[in-house]
């Protein structure tokens, strides 16, 4: 009887992957920065483990692809809030990766409770990557108006500019970054061991569960297994003078920081503490009446649309997966800052005979299921699969790690690459390209007159540089 586990990456991993060797699963390639996703155990020969984002566990666990999982209980209750009838069984709390989500506001808002919250008029906007629980909240609370920005990260720099709530996880008692401070705490949360509730009714898992379950008792965690939930940064932020013809510019965090900063520094635009070894989200430009803030690429798009930020630099491919779900959406493309190149690409399992899109197409229609297109790019694949006429199918979103759902938990994945490299080393191949994609310069098509001046130099300024590299 084989029994599928779902195990995360991020934060969780080096704990779990130590509580596991104390139970003495004997697995290889669990450790931190592995690229390894698929895993077997030495001491059961019954066991096949998968390594996922921690996100995306407890859906895999729910529809059933994974009898169990281990991840954190904020992103199970994240699923539970909105699909209550889930077959989703929580086993156990395993005691480590505690944290809490709370509920902050900045400082500066003047509000300290909920009451004060809700007394104020107009439209309260949360920020989370806990879009779910942040909408759960404001339910509960009963606020009168209020809007919800689901994010990919970086939650915590958006209030007071961007939003007036965020809803962020931290250690209890811990330092909130950029002068935030807790109103509530939402949901309590460490690692919990979770079933799909088939599985847990119908497969004898006692023995491998025993194992995991005795070691509780002697484990202990290590040292700086994972990282802090929160990068400590703590005191207030000075931004100076911000009136309404200040430009808000959006920078990327991650791999684009290093080139973003480098075309910057080309364009005579310096920027203070960018990349930032503290991981400051709020650097200083050498720009008047212009304000920084650094986000993720996945949530510019949506965030100029709705007038948080006058200009971001972002990937084409992020936008155009923002334009197929808001085709009206005011966002375009200013400039093409001819750097950060990525295929777009669409990837099958290499032992699928397939050698191009028809090939696709006739295996989607000999099916009796849906075809299961996995991608972070939602819009685009579902886009494509409708294009190229696909028959029924299924999008799976997914928050990373996107290669190792093919070829047991997706038959098509929609995914981003360079070199290709990565693609062929987990036994993929390429079916075809979309599109190519660098990053770009975005704002919206109908600047504010009393900022266009300014927008306008940013402009200028880049498309200046771009040309002469």
């Amino acid at each position: 009887m084989e029994i599928k586990i779902a195990l995360p990456k991020g934060r969780l991993l080096g704990k779990t992957a130590a509580l596991l060797d104390e139970a003495g699963w004997g697995l290889r390639g669990y450790y931190k920065d592995t690229r390894l996703y698929r895993l077997t155990s030495r001491r059961f020969s019954g066991l096949f483990l998968k390594v996922f984002q921690e996100k995306d566990v407890p859906i895999q666990v729910a529809v059933g692809n994974y009898d169990f999982g281990i991840c954190g209980l904020d992103w199970v209750e994240e699923l539970l809030v909105k699909y209550s009838s889930s077959a989703l069984v929580k086993v156990k709390n395993l005691g480590y990766g505690a944290g809490v989500l709370y509920m902050v506001a900045s400082r500066s808002a003047g509000v300290s409770t909920i009451e004060e919250l809700k007394a104020k008029s107009g439209i309260i906007r949360i920020a989370s990557e806990y879009p779910n629980l942040a909408e759960s909240f404001a339910s509960r609370y009963r606020l009168r108006q209020f809007s919800i920005f689901p994010l990919w990260g970086a939650t915590e720099v958006y209030p007071p500019e961007s939003a007036d709530l965020a809803l962020v996880p931290a250690g209890r008692g811990e330092n909130f970054n950029y002068a935030l401070a807790p109103l509530t705490e939402v949901l309590s949360f460490s690692a919990h061991l979770i079933a799909n509730k088939s599985s847990w009714e119908s497969k004898d898992v006692g023995d491998i569960l025993a194992t995991l379950y005795d070691s509780l008792d002697t484990y202990k965690e290590p040292a700086n297994a994972d990282k802090a939930l929160m990068t400590e940064m703590t005191g207030g932020y000075d931004y100076g003078e911000v009136t309404g013809d200040t430009v808000w510019l959006a920078l990327p965090d991650g791999h684009q920081q290093l080139p973003t900063a480098e075309l910057l520094k080309k364009a005579g635009i310096e920027i203070d503490d960018y990349p930032s070894a503290i991981g400051n989200r709020r650097p200083t430009a050498k720009l008047a009446g212009v304000k920084i803030k650094v986000i993720r690429p996945q949530d510019m798009p949506l965030q100029v649309a709705n007038g948080n930020f006058d200009l971001a630099i972002t990937g084409r491919d992020w936008l155009m997966d923002h334009l197929y779900q808001f085709p009206s959406s005011p966002v375009r493309e200013l400039l093409d800052l001819k750097m950060g190149r990525v295929k777009i690409v669409a990837v099958v399992s290499r032992d699928l005979p397939l050698g191009d899109i028809n090939d696709l197409r006739r295996l989607a229609a000999e099916r009796s299921v849906p075809l299961r297109v996995a991608s972070e790019y939602v819009n685009i694949a579902d886009k494509y699969a409708r294009d190229n006429h696909l028959g029924m199918y299924r999008v799976i979103p997914t928050w990373g790690a996107s290669e190792a759902f093919l070829p047991e938990d997706a038959d098509l994945l929609i995914e981003n690459t360079q070199t290709g490299r990565t693609i062929v080393k987990h036994n993929l191949k390429i079916l075809a390209t979309l599109f190519q994609s660098t990053a770009c310069l975005i704002g919206s098509s109908l600047p504010s007159p009393n900022k266009a001046k300014r927008v306008n130099f940013i402009i200028e300024t880049l498309r200046q540089t771009v040309e002469a590299i």
